[in-house]
C-alpha cells in the first residue's frame, strides 16, 4: 500500500480533527497511489495519523475516513457507519421520518450525502473515493435503512474537480418523482429528480420553527383588541376593531410576512401554521413558485398566500422606492410625521411593508475570492429588506455561504442597518439543524447562519 508523508512545517490540522489533507501539505508519496484508493497518512517521521482516500487530481488530495488502519471501505464498513448515522438521527430528530441521514465529513464519510425522504433515499456522491464504492454504499443502505428505493443526484459541478462526470438516476428499487414528507407537522412535496441539490433543504428545519413567536401579536396595529362584548345573546371575549365591531377573520392577530427566495415555500408554510395573516411568497423561478403553490395547497393555506415570480433584489428595491415616494408625498401634503401604517388595509403595488421579512438566499460566495462581492449582495438585500419591515417588526435573514463567516455576516448586516437608519436587536442566532452536526475545528461545516432581528428606526 502506498503511504502519504506530510511536511514537517505544516499546520497540525489533521491532529486537531480536520479531515482534509491538501496537496501543499504533502511532502512525498511512497509507493504508487491509485486514484480513489485508501492510503495511510503519516508525519514526516513516519508516525501514523489516519487513513483516507487519495486523489492526486484534487487540491484536497486525501480525505480522511478512519483514525485507525483501514484496508478497504467494504460493505461492512459502510453498514457500521450508516448504523451510527441512523442512531444519531433517531436520538435528535426522532419525530421525523425525513432528514439528512449522512452529512459527509461530519459523519466521517467525506464526499457522501444521503437524504431520507420517508422510505426513499437520495444519494449524492461527490468524490472519486466514494464513487469507487457506489455498490458497497447502496448495499449497506439497503441493509441498514431498508428503503423502497434509492435515487442518485450526483449532478453537481463539484464532481468535475475530482475528474468525474455529473450523473443521476435510479440505483435501487423504485423511486417516485415526487415524495410527500412531513416537517414540523407540515406536508411538503419534494421533487427528488429536478429539485435543487437532493430536492429539499433539511438544514433549516429548526430555524423554520423558530419563527413561531413572530407570527402573532399584531392585531393592535390595526386597532383590534380583545373585549368582553355581547354577541349572539351572550357575553363573550372577542376581537373588536376600532369601530366596535366584532372581527370574524380568524387570523386577525397574525403578521404580514414576505418570504424571499422561497424555493419550496417552507418558511411560508411555517408562517401560516403559526398564525400569519398574509404571506407574500417570492422566488425568481417559476418552477420553485409552482412547488410552493403545491405545498401551500396541500396544507390548505391558499387563502392567505400570494405568489410572486420576480427577482428578489429588484422587487425589494421597487418596494423601497415606492415607500420613499409615498412618504415624501405624505409629508408634503400634511407635514405629519411618524404615522402608523395600518397593515390590515390593502396597499399599492409599490411601497408595501410587512411585519416580518424573511431572506433565505442561495450562497452568494462559493469561493474565497467571491467574498467581497457576496458582502455587497448580502448588504444590499438586507438593507432593502429591513427598510420594508414595519416599525418594531422583524427581519429574519440567513446565509449559506461558508466563506461568509458568522462575524463577517453580522458585520455586513450591521453596516446595512447603519446605512438604512435602523437599529437592530439580535433576538436569535442559529446554525444548521441537528441532522447536520459539525466537527469542532472544521470551519467548513459552519456554513449556515440564521438570525432574527427586531427592527427599530433611529
Amino acid at each position: 500500500m502506498a503511504a502519504v508523508f506530510l511536511h514537517k512545517k505544516r499546520k497540525p490540522r489533521l491532529e486537531q480533527g480536520h479531515p482534509w489533507v491538501y496537496k501543499s501539505e504533502i511532502e512525498r508519496v511512497d509507493g504508487e497511489a491509485v486514484p480513489g484508493q485508501l492510503v495511510p497518512v503519516q508525519t514526516h517521521l513516519g508516525q501514523y495519523l489516519a487513513t483516507g482516500y487519495y486523489n492526486e487530481a484534487s487540491q484536497i488530495t486525501v480525505r480522511i475516513v478512519s483514525y485507525k488502519p483501514l484496508e478497504a471501505m467494504t460493505t461492512d464498513f459502510f453498514v457500521e457507519r450508516f448504523t451510527r448515522c441512523l442512531q444519531h438521527r433517531s436520538r435528535f430528530v426522532k419525530e421525523a421520518k425525513s432528514y439528512r441521514l449522512v452529512y459527509g465529513e461530519a459523519d466521517f464519510l467525506p464526499g457522501l450525502i444521503v437524504d431520507k425522504f420517508e422510505d426513499t433515499l437520495v444519494v449524492q456522491i461527490l468524490t472519486l473515493g466514494m464513487d469507487r464504492c457506489r455498490e458497497q454504499i447502496v448495499a449497506a443502505l439497503v441493509q441498514v435503512v431498508k428503503p423502497a428505493g434509492i435515487y442518485e443526484r450526483s449532478d453537481v459541478s463539484i464532481r468535475e474537480l475530482e475528474g468525474l462526470e455529473q450523473t443521476k438516476g435510479l440505483l435501487y428499487g423504485e423511486c417516485p418523482k415526487h415524495v410527500d414528507i412531513l416537517e414540523n407537522g407540515l406536508r411538503i412535496r419534494v421533487d427528488i429528480e429536478e429539485g435543487q441539490k437532493t430536492g429539499y433543504f433539511f438544514d433549516q428545519r429548526e430555524n423554520r420553527a423558530a419563527i413561531a413567536p413572530l407570527m402573532t401579536g399584531w392585531g393592535h396595529r390595526s386597532g383590534i383588541e380583545l373585549r368582553e362584548v355581547e354577541h349572539e345573546g351572550a357575553m363573550q371575549t372577542l376581537p373588536v376593531n376600532a369601530n366596535g365591531k366584532v372581527v370574524t377573520f380568524p387570523y386577525w392577530d397574525g403578521a404580514s410576512v414576505l418570504e424571499c427566495f422561497s424555493h419550496t415555500g417552507s418558511f411560508t408554510l411555517n408562517a401560516c401554521k403559526f398564525g400569519a395573516k398574509k404571506v407574500t411568497c417570492l422566488d425568481i423561478s417559476e418552477h420553485a413558485i409552482e412547488s410552493a403553490r403545491t405545498n401551500v395547497g396541500l396544507n390548505g393555506f391558499q387563502d392567505r398566500v400570494e405568489f410572486v415570480v420576480a427577482d428578489a433584489f429588484e422587487y425589494l428595491r421597487t418596494q423601497v422606492k415606492g415607500l420613499d415616494e409615498r412618504k415624501v408625498r405624505a409629508n408634503a401634503g400634511s407635514g405629519a410625521q411618524g404615522k402608523k401604517i395600518d397593515t390590515s388595509k390593502p396597499v399599492a403595488e409599490g411601497g408595501r411593508t410587512w411585519d416580518v421579512v424573511i431572506l433565505d438566499p442561495p450562497a452568494f460566495a462559493k469561493t474565497k475570492s467571491a467574498v467581497e462581492g457576496a458582502c455587497r449582495g448580502y448588504k444590499d438585500i438586507n438593507l432593502h429588506g429591513m427598510k420594508l419591515v414595519n416599525e418594531g417588526g422583524y427581519l429574519v435573514t440567513a446565509s449559506c455561504s461558508y466563506h461568509m463567516h458568522p462575524e463577517l455576516f453580522l458585520e455586513t448586516i450591521h453596516a446595512a442597518a447603519t446605512d438604512a437608519g435602523k437599529i437592530l436587536r439580535l433576538v436569535e442566532f442559529r446554525g444548521a439543524g441537528m441532522d447536520h452536526p459539525r466537527i469542532l475545528g472544521v470551519d467548513e461545516g459552519h456554513y449556515l447562519k440564521f438570525a432574527i432581528f427586531e427592527v427599530r428606526s433611529k
